[in-house]
């Protein structure tokens, strides 16, 4: 059954999850500040609305793909958001922006009748475009079941994680957390094995076949090795992640002084002016430090 669907935020992430969307049937209410995402989701589509709340007007049902906590909770409840809205009953928050973020959300919507999920996503760009990603969605079932054939069209491994707002969210940074340090543990391995004269390629070859692969090791470092850097994802997003994450250990009572350790090597990439830059420009820390480049032989070679 095809929905007349709203979507706000239309990034990196939000701009193919419409493209899904779209290609599937469902008509899709959009709107972005960005005048050319916006456009361009128009060009393959979807119906430009000119704010949240008109979109809300409109759709019951509403996902946003925000980059920021605070961007989310304007776009959901402040001046012409989606609160404003007499259509939406079920708003759907995609983002990445913490347990307290969707309770207060959840709890701005609801004397409005509105259900809110957190419904965080996980698997890149790449899982975006494919339809390929993980959704670890939160909040009232009946919605989710309400919701999930629009959500298994981004997300083929989609999954209810609990029956309170935040618990999505709460999973979905300790996924974020557990990739970013063990990228960082892994930058300064590469580095280690380079510095040794290991051959980078060969090095990673060797570790995705070991008992030391993991995510990181499998995805991060082909864009590193070309020294393309285009994973697709923002150092400064990661650490908003990983900042995010052990506030909520931190409210939870836990050390965590593993990730704290990591945490500062995000923090001396975007004090360098990384911020902006792909998140496996982190290994460029731990080269400065080796003396030495974690790049293809033929990089070397020129």
């Amino acid at each position: 059954m095809t929905e007349t669907l709203g979507f706000i935020g239309l990034g990196a992430m939000g701009a193919p999850m419409v493209r899904r969307l779209l290609a599937a049937g469902h008509r899709v209410l959009a709107h972005d500040v960005d005048a050319v995402a916006l456009a361009a989701a128009v060009s393959r589509g979807a119906v430009a609305r000119d704010s949240p709340a008109a979109v809300a007007g409109e759709a019951a049902i509403v996902l946003v793909s925000l980059p920021t906590p605070e961007v989310v909770r304007q776009v959901a409840l402040g001046a012409a958001g989606l609160v404003e809205g007499d259509a939406l009953r079920i708003y759907v928050d995609l983002s990445t922006t913490g347990a307290q973020a969707a309770q207060a959300v959840a709890a701005g919507l609801a004397p409005r009748g509105v259900v809110a999920l957190d419904a965080p996503v996980s698997g890149g760009v790449a899982g975006a475009e494919a339809g390929t990603l993980a959704v670890m969605a939160a909040g009232d079932r009946a919605a989710f079941e309400r919701v999930r054939p629009v959500l298994e069209v981004i997300g083929a491994n989609t999954v209810l994680v609990g029956d309170k707002p935040g618990q999505g969210q709460t999973l979905k940074l300790v996924n974020n957390l557990l990739a970013a340090t063990t990228w960082a543990a892994a930058c300064e391995a590469l580095a280690m094995g380079a510095r040794a004269g290991i051959d980078p390629e060969l090095m990673i070859d060797v570790i995705n076949k070991s008992s030391g692969r993991s995510f990181p090791t499998e995805r991060f470092t082909g864009p590193a090795l070309s020294r393309r850097f285009d994973f697709g994802f923002r150092m400064e997003l990661m650490a908003k992640d990983m900042r995010l994450a052990l506030q909520e250990a931190e409210a939870l009572g836990l050390v965590m002084p593993t990730s704290r350790a990591a945490q500062m090597l995000y923090g001396l990439a975007m004090a360098g002016g990384g911020a902006k830059g792909d998140v496996t420009e982190l290994v460029r820390i731990t080269e400065g430090w080796a003396g030495t480049e974690v790049a293809a032989a033929r990089r070397n070679e020129s």
